[in-house]
């Protein structure tokens, strides 16, 4: 008869891991949350209109499409890999910004009828987000440039070789 020991020792590690990972989102996110409080306290509106929470929306997306390229490319371990997606990218970023609160400014720019700006500030932010995401992770794809390994070239020369004889498949 089989013992149940290997599986209560994988059920404790992976509850302590789930256990871990929450810690470090919760730490993340109470880093991220305070950041954005302390910017929202430090800068004024400007017209009426909240500057801090598209920055702090733009530099998450930012931040966030960095971390992912750049930890992709540099491959520092899957644990280490795994532990700083969680701290920062969801922690962290998820903590600084706040597309909730874009949504409420938005609508009482709305209520108060500025439509126009409402628009922009809502529209802009996500557009400019979008690109933010796109410039971190060219910046992830420059400092951390990617050296394929032996396997990665075993198949690449493999589809080549395929490619280039009579009959194969590209």
């Amino acid at each position: 008869m089989a013992s149940d020991s290997g599986h209560t020792a994988r059920t404790s590690r992976r509850t302590a891991l789930r256990w871990s990972g929450l810690g470090l989102v919760m730490v993340g996110g109470i880093l991220g949350v305070a950041a954005r409080e302390g910017l929202t306290l430090a800068v004024p509106n400007v017209d009426d209109v909240p500057v801090v929470i598209p920055v702090v929306n733009l530099l998450s997306a930012f931040v966030l499409g960095y971390l992912y390229e750049g930890l992709a490319r540099a491959a520092p371990g899957a644990a280490l890999t795994g532990r700083l997606k969680l701290l920062i990218g969801t922690g962290f970023c998820g903590g600084l910004s706040t597309y909730s609160s874009l949504a409420t400014d938005t609508a009482v720019l709305l209520d108060h009828d500025r439509a126009g700006i409402a628009v922009l500030y809502a529209l802009g932010t996500v557009i400019v987000g979008a690109l933010a995401t796109l410039a971190g992770i060219a910046l992830g794809a420059r400092l951390h440039p990617h050296e394929p390994d032996e396997d990665e070239l075993r198949h690449i020369e493999g589809h080549a070789q395929a490619a280039a004889s009579p009959g194969g498949r590209s």
